[in-house]
């Protein structure tokens, strides 16, 4: 990862906006679209080799430690770990967006409280230090749903990190998965095209 040694202060910073506001947890959605959009138009892992505050906040909090952790599990790298980690991904994508329409409609109450791994909820009050009027339940319990996300993989790349090498989290990462599904298929195209008789 290049040396962009500031960027983890992006992913305290959605914290500390959504303490501020729950709503402002939308913004977590950049951090979902931007890797897609710089991969279509790079052809590479430009967002995963310099732009992820994500791994730049477990490679700083790496620096910090006096013990190195242990070498990452050979599954995590070539196991099929990371394509259960991508289909929890879309899962939570999916039940976050068809359950903001189910509030919308009124055919379920909001979800007011983040949760853990989907299911688990953390009953805790946000701090909200200030209000924005104006939205709708639906827009609150999706806000919600989108710190939960960011809120799951970031406590789990954390214990990753600490538990073996800083970066580990990235093996399994979804944005990293995609990129190299991506990757791989554009390469695969490019040989068979090659290949192709003039």
């Amino acid at each position: 990862m290049k040396n962009h040694k500031y960027l983890y202060l992006g992913t305290l910073s959605f914290f500390a906006l959504s303490f501020m506001n729950i709503h402002l947890a939308v913004l977590g959605l950049i951090c979902m679209a931007l890797p897609v959009y710089l991969l279509l138009k790079d052809k590479k892992k430009t967002w995963c080799q310099s732009y992820c505050p994500r791994a730049s906040l477990y490679m700083t909090l790496g620096k910090k430690r006096a013990k190195k952790g242990k070498n990452i599990p050979l599954s995590f790298i070539k196991g099929k770990l990371k394509y259960y980690v991508l289909a929890y991904f879309f899962v939570s994508l999916s039940i976050a967006a068809l359950s903001t329409i189910q509030v919308a409609r009124g055919n379920m109450p909001p979800m007011l409280i983040p949760r853990f791994l989907l299911i688990i909820p953390i009953p805790v009050s946000l701090p909200q230090l200030f209000t924005l009027s104006g939205f709708p339940v639906w827009f609150t319990h999706f806000s919600f749903r989108i710190f939960s996300m960011m809120t799951t993989t970031t406590v789990i790349g954390l214990i990753l990190s600490y538990t073996y090498k800083p970066r580990t989290w990235c093996t399994i990462c979804p944005i990293n998965t995609i990129s190299d599904l991506y990757i791989m298929d554009q390469k695969g195209k490019k040989i068979s095209l090659a290949k192709r008789p003039a």
